[in-house]
């Protein structure tokens, strides 16, 4: 039974997991400075026909191009501290 309960906890602690860090806080910080029209080819916050295309891939494939970085976006899009959870927030927050 304790195992059970075990098992249980750690699938209920690994399904809430989220962003730790305030998404605009951390666009400010470090996504802004493109991401506020200053470079062409990265898609500006609240542009949604410009997020569409980039949300249509899907958020595993949109956190993986920031971890990775993509074309001028530097690994980990200049938040070095920043989690999973906390590059969707901000992702979900730059496209609204």
């Amino acid at each position: 039974m304790m195992k059970l309960l075990l098992i249980a906890a750690s699938v209920l602690l690994a399904c809430s997991a989220q962003a730790s860090q305030d998404p605009e806080a951390v666009f400010n910080r470090s996504c802004g400075a493109c991401h506020n029209g200053q470079l062409p080819m990265a898609p500006k916050k609240g542009d949604a026909a410009a997020w569409k295309p980039r949300l249509d891939k899907g958020m595993d494939t949109l956190v993986q191009s920031v971890t990775n970085g993509l074309t001028a976006m530097p690994p980990r899009g200049m938040c070095t501290d920043c989690s999973a959870e906390d590059y969707q927030a901000v992702i979900h927050w730059m496209s609204r």
